[in-house]
């Protein structure tokens, strides 16, 4: 069986960025054989109060997020997910990263 893998994705509104980067991410996670992930979104100022709920495997942001307060989650920076340019090269490197973790 393979495991849920939770993904935190935050942007400056927590609305429309996040959403959009969501919805780019799980498509092309699943397109690599990550089909199983679930996503929580939330505004840049709530990350750091959301992943210690939340727990996530990894962190995308699409805004400036305290990068230093979240150490101990694996962030990526994703605005490819809203542009188009250079998303399947970003998806690859975290899709690398979550199946290191199997």
């Amino acid at each position: 069986i393979m495991r849920t893998y939770r993904i935190l994705s935050a942007c400056g509104t927590g609305i429309a960025t996040s959403t959009v980067a969501s919805e780019t991410c799980k498509r092309l996670l699943a397109e690599r054989g990550i089909p199983s992930v679930e996503i929580s979104e939330c505004k840049a100022l709530e990350v750091v109060g959301r992943a210690e709920i939340f727990n996530p495997d990894v962190i995308i942001h699409t805004a400036e997020i305290p990068v230093t307060e979240l150490k101990e989650y694996k962030t990526y920076r994703t605005l490819e997910f809203i542009t188009g340019f250079g998303a399947e090269e970003k998806a690859d490197e975290i899709a690398d990263y979550l199946k290191s973790l199997e």
